[in-house]
Parts: structure tokens; C-alpha cells; sequence
């Protein structure tokens, strides 16, 4: 493969291997320190993700929502200029003849996934080589899902649940950055899936939307004491003492949970009950979330108070309500409310997650945002930094969002020093 060669070529850093269980896999073939980019690529092809409001909300090259043009031959393809238009016009002009012949009623019916794989045939009339690998979600660089694409040579990087390196993407572009020292002749390893859950819960979603048994060091203790006590934080229950911090295993006689740290007993008939109320209200609050936000947010303030009594203070359910309700909050502009639930999801994030996460970083940076605004410049500052900490070794510093978010912070310090200097002044 034409990429795959080019990407081996530039800077003589990478080499591909094949393993009896994994087959192709990425190899460094010198130090890479953390932040620093092991590799990039465009997609292959790629498509804009339909957005709720718009099926056709996104531009095609770059997947901008501003000033948009359909394409005025196929009435189905969306421009934010002819710069955009003009790059995409080799591959466009042979899915616009597809894309014209297709009724007005089906229109709707072009999922991305079809199209991209309209594409992806496409593009091998185009060059004639073969192509198999798995399709990438192309995120923002606060991750928010934006288009679909493949990249041949990123597909080539293995799983792990505790990757030596993390992908992100700059536009169209997919960068792998190291977010730790690799050796060389050390596997590029990624994640595949969300990693803040069980072993149980990892290995179940990558059987089912990969096909293949993970045996990375988190995975490969599963059954031993520390993954079963992981596993029972992470989705467990808590003690029925709010004194203690215990964690919860099944009681050998059936009778419900017994708490690991001071014996005691939560009986299932009182842990089924608060289940079964969690489970009416998040149906409720579900509900709610499309109309209502008050409603909403009363409604999951709700769920969260039943889960506080029933799971464990780092419980990956609890952390998704919070999730929830910071993002209402924000939506409603209640900042004070959306900071108070930033800031309780913050510790969960450091528990579930590898320091060096993006998750974590955007995180700070959000809570730093809400701070400087609420007029906490000096938290500002705190949460800003540990944003940068993270950010410039995931996203590296180079980008218009690395660039904006070094800018609030060195903002962010001349207020508070202005502000010093005031006080002393008087």
C-alpha cells in the first residue's frame, strides 16, 4: 500500500510487523517521548455524521457548519466554499452522478455508513489497490463526533485498555500522539473503546464491535483481587455505612452484598428496590431531555440522590448522570450549577482514567472556563494549567484550540496579577 510505505519512509520511526494473534501491527523503531507524533494521515475517504437538525448540516472536506452551499448538480452534498468544493471535486464528481440518480424520497436514507462505503468504491475505481480496515469516528478537539473516515495505515495500531498512545484528530487529519516514553521496538498501542469500566464490561464491547479478546496488562487480570475489587467500584455498590468507603461482593449465602472493609450486609430486596427507582426515573428524565431542561435537570438531581445512597462514590453510573447534568446546566446557562457538577466529575475522571487522558484535560479546561467566568480567576488558573498539562502532550500545542486555551491561561494570570497589584496599590 502506497500510504503504508510513505508513512514507513517519513522519518524511518515506525515498522510493521505481523503477529500469530494479532497480525499487522505497528512497531517503533526509535524513542518517541510523550506528546511527541508518531504518525498521521488522511482519511481515505470520509463522511460528515448527519446531525440531528440537518441531515446535510456539514461540509463535505472539512466538516465546518458555517456558510453552507448544497452542491448544485447533486442537491444532497454541502460546501462551506468553493476552496472545500474545489478539493473534493475528484472523488465528488463521480458520487454526484451516483448521488443524482437517487429519488428525493431516499435521500434520507443515505446513512453515512452507506455512503462511505459508495465511497470507498468509489475511490478504489479511482486507484486500483485493495483496502480493508476499520472506519475511525472523526471527532473535534473536544471530541464531539463530527464525520466518519477511513485511515488505512492508523487502522494497522492495535487495541489496548492501556494504550501507550492516544488519537486524535486536527480537521480531516489522524494524529497519533505518545502519551508516555516508548522504547524502541515497542507496539503503537490505542484504544478502541471507552476505557473507564470493568474488565467484564471492556472485554464484552470489544467481542462485540471487534471480534477479538483483549490481553493488555488490565485485561489480563481479570478474576484476581484487584479487578474484582476494580470492577466493584466501577459498577458495585456501596456501603450502607456512609462513613465507609468500603466495597461491596456478593454474600457467599445469597442473602446481597457484603461490604470488603467493615463486614456489613446490604440485603438484595433494598438494593432491587433502589434499582428499580433509578431505572423508572432515568426512563423519566429520558424523557424530559428532548423538551424540558428544568425538568430534566430535577429529574436527574433525582437519579443521582438514588444512586449516592446505592453506589459506590466512583461509580461509572454516577458519573454519567453528573455528565448529564453538567451538560443540562450548561444548555440552561446555570454556570454556577454546571461548575459545582464539573467539579464533582473531575475526581471520578482521574480515578477511571489515565492521567495523561483527553477526557481529563478537556475536563479542567471546561471547569477552568466556568471559573474565570464566574470571576475565580485563581482556580481559573489551577484548572487551567492542569488543562495544559494534559492538552499539550494529547493535542500537542500547535493547533487554533491548543493556541486559544494558552491564551485564557496567560489571560487568566494577568488578570490575577493585575488584580494583586491593585490590592498592593491601595
Amino acid at each position: 500500500m502506497e500510504e503504508l510505505q510513505k508513512a514507513l519512509n517519513d522519518g524511518r520511526s515506525l515498522t510493521v510487523s505481523t503477529l500469530p494473534d494479532k497480525g499487522r501491527c505497528l512497531f517503533t523503531s526509535r524513542h518517541f517521548s510523550p506528546g511527541e507524533v508518531i504518525i498521521s494521515q488522511e482519511p481515505y475517504v470520509a463522511v460528515p455524521n448527519k446531525n440531528s437538525n440537518d441531515s446535510s448540516s456539514r461540509c463535505e472536506w472539512c466538516f465546518s457548519t458555517r456558510n453552507l452551499k448544497k452542491c448544485s448538480a447533486c442537491q444532497v452534498v454541502w460546501y462551506c466554499g468553493s476552496t472545500c468544493q474545489k478539493t473534493d471535486w475528484k472523488l465528488h464528481r463521480l458520487e454526484c452522478k451516483v448521488l443524482s440518480k437517487v429519488e428525493k424520497g431516499r435521500i434520507k436514507s443515505l446513512t453515512p455508513s452507506i455512503r462511505l462505503m459508495v465511497k470507498l468504491y468509489l475511490r478504489r475505481k479511482l486507484q486500483v489497490e485493495q483496502l480493508a480496515c476499520n472506519a475511525h469516528t472523526i471527532c473535534d478537539a473536544e471530541l464531539r463526533p463530527l464525520a466518519t473516515g477511513l485511515y488505512p495505515v492508523i487502522s494497522l495500531i492495535n487495541h489496548s485498555c492501556l494504550p501507550n498512545s492516544v488519537l486524535v484528530f486536527e480537521g480531516r487529519l489522524a494524529v497519533v500522539r505518545a502519551v508516555e516514553h516508548i522504547p524502541k521496538g515497542t507496539e503503537v498501542l490505542i484504544s478502541y473503546i471507552e476505557t473507564a469500566a470493568s474488565t467484564m464490561t471492556r472485554q464484552k464491547a470489544l467481542k462485540e464491535q471487534y471480534f477479538f479478546t483483549c490481553t493488555c496488562p488490565r485485561c489480563i487480570k481479570a478474576g484476581q483481587y484487584d479487578d474484582i475489587k476494580e470492577s466493584a467500584i466501577l459498577e458495585g455498590y456501596c456501603c450502607k455505612d456512609n462513613s465507609c468507603s468500603g466495597f461491596l461482593l456478593r454474600d457467599p449465602e445469597k442473602r446481597g452484598f457484603v461490604c470488603q472493609e467493615c463486614g456489613l450486609l446490604r440485603e438484595k430486596e433494598e438494593i432491587k428496590d433502589i434499582e428499580w427507582e433509578v431505572k423508572y426515573l432515568i426512563e423519566k428524565a429520558s424523557m424530559c431531555s428532548s423538551g424540558n431542561k428544568i425538568d430534566a435537570s430535577l429529574t436527574y438531581k433525582a437519579v443521582e440522590k438514588q444512586q449516592l445512597e446505592l453506589c459506590h462514590p466512583f461509580s461509572i453510573n454516577l458519573m454519567r448522570t453528573r455528565e448529564t447534568l453538567l451538560k443540562i446546566y450548561m444548555e440552561l446557562q446555570n454556570w454556577k450549577e454546571a461548575l459545582a457538577y464539573c467539579r464533582f466529575v473531575i475526581p471520578i475522571y482521574e480515578r477511571v482514567y489515565p492521567r495523561l487522558h483527553p477526557l481529563v484535560g478537556l475536563q479542567y479546561y471546561t471547569c477552568g472556563k466556568l471559573e474565570w467566568f464566574l470571576g475565580e480567576t485563581n482556580e481559573a488558573i489551577q484548572s487551567l494549567t492542569k488543562a495544559v498539562d494534559v492538552l499539550r502532550i494529547t493535542h500537542g500545542t500547535s493547533t487554533s484550540f491548543m493556541k486559544e486555551l494558552l491564551i485564557k491561561l496567560e489571560e487568566a494570570r494577568a488578570e490575577a496579577s493585575y488584580s494583586l497589584s491593585s490590592k498592593d496599590d491601595q
